[in-house]
């Protein structure tokens, strides 16, 4: 940066820590089910299809939103934006307290979804406003370090509020946080103008190229399956897993595994942006990376599907660890288009990887169900087929992505624009 640009210490405490906060809190919703799972089979009677319905939902209004939301972030700026979705995400966990039946929930948690879609987006653009490029892997890994300390938060402490408020007062108490994180955008992080030009049509011409790009379709279904995995296991079905496959049948001990496995996973965030920044100085670029620890990952939920152990707790801190990695797939897609479409970029990558996670998080507890249930919950053999399909999705993602010519093309997208 030239030397009129902010110190490291002012990005970190107007730019960096608001837009972690916000993100903080979006995975504390978006995991909070993998704990609650239980109150709202009680409270609602919903099934395990219902359960993956009404987790997805987040994803469903999450994804139906990017489109838009690119173009709002390159033409608006992250910090209006963000701030306006924080409220509505605060609107979305006061309708969820308020729920009682599966499609109050199914709309409320869309809300949320809604609220938080910007969580990521949102801080890529305000990074590659503030940041210069060589640091974009570096500053992302740092932030969803703040998603997963979020996840975190979502298992053992989340437990344990459920011991001092009912899983609706939680709600409201998170309504609350929601509307603390739009005033904190709002008052601390400063006003940085993007270079995006163009009348609206323009602008979503550019999104139309971008999402017929071929770089874009040579890591897309990785990316998809990948994400599918990681985020659909972490905010839902690691819980019931642990309870019928795992034997984990004390509520307690579950959280215990999974603030575990969220542990490894906020490790594995900040290690990925390190790496990634050690790597690059050696002329190892993320694509490489990515694909290593994509493969590892697609190992381990194998591993869960066909050999799940006595102790699920190694496995499961893996599966944590390594999901993080691939995050560094959205600094290499976002670096071969030009900076000025950064939102746009980001929320395409978005829009499909979250499509594919609502139905996918859908279709596993349709698979789940496909089993009659045991005395204690589900049948081992529908988490078989589910995590196994996953498993054989990834690799076949995987050698697509390696044998694809889709090469970073910046000037496909611009030329759409003139």
């Amino acid at each position: 940066m030239d030397r009129d640009s902010p110190s490291s210490l002012r990005l970190l405490l107007q730019v960096f820590l608001p837009f972690a906060f916000v993100y903080f809190v979006s995975y504390i919703v978006r995991g909070v089910n993998a704990v609650i799972f239980p109150y709202l089979e009680r409270d609602v009677g919903v099934t395990a299809a219902d359960l993956g319905l009404l987790t997805s939902a987040f994803f469903l209004f999450f994804a139906a939103s990017q489109p838009l939301l690119g173009v709002a972030l390159d033409r608006y700026g992250p910090r209006r934006l963000q701030a306006a979705l924080m409220i509505v995400a605060a609107l979305g966990s006061a309708l969820f307290a308020l729920a009682t039946s599966l499609p109050q929930l199914v709309l409320a948690r869309g809300l949320i979804g809604l609220g938080f879609a910007g969580g990521l987006m949102a801080a890529m653009k305000a990074i590659t406003l503030w940041y210069p490029p060589r640091r974009w892997g570096l500053i992302t890994g740092f932030h969803m370090m703040a998603g997963g300390a979020g996840s975190m938060a979502a298992t053992l402490p989340v437990e344990w509020s459920l011991s001092v408020v009912s899983w609706q007062g939680l709600f409201f108490w998170l309504a609350g946080i929601a509307l603390f994180g739009a005033l904190l955008l709002h008052a601390v992080v400063p006003e940085r103008a993007s270079s995006s030009r163009g009348n609206l049509r323009d602008q979503f011409r550019i999104t139309g190229a971008i999402l017929t790009d071929s770089f874009y379709w040579r890591l897309q279904p990785l990316l998809c399956l990948q994400q599918l995995a990681f985020i659909g296991c972490i905010t839902l079905w690691m819980g019931p897993w642990l309870r019928d496959v795992g034997g984990v049948t004390d509520k307690g001990a579950r959280a215990d595994i999974l603030l575990y496995a969220t542990a490894a996973m906020t490790v594995g965030f900040a290690v990925s942006g390190l790496i990634a920044e050690f790597l690059r100085h050696r002329g190892i670029g993320g694509f490489l990376s990515s694909n290593v620890a994509s493969l590892m990952f697609a190992l381990v939920t194998g591993w869960l599907a066909f050999l799940p152990p006595a102790n699920p707790v190694l496995p499961w801190m893996l599966f944590g660890f390594l999901g993080a990695y691939p995050i560094q797939y959205y600094p290499v897609i976002m670096a071969g288009f030009p900076s000025d479409f950064a939102g746009r970029v980001s929320t395409s990558v978005n829009l499909l990887v979250f499509v594919v996670i609502f139905v996918g998080q859908w279709a596993m507890g349709k698979v789940v169900e496909l089993w009659p249930p045991t005395a204690t919950g589900y049948a081992p053999d529908g988490y078989t087929w589910a995590f196994g399909a996953l498993f054989i999705l990834q690799l076949a993602a995987l050698a697509w992505a390696l044998l694809s010519p889709g090469r970073p093309m910046a000037r496909g997208p611009r030329a759409a624009a003139d």
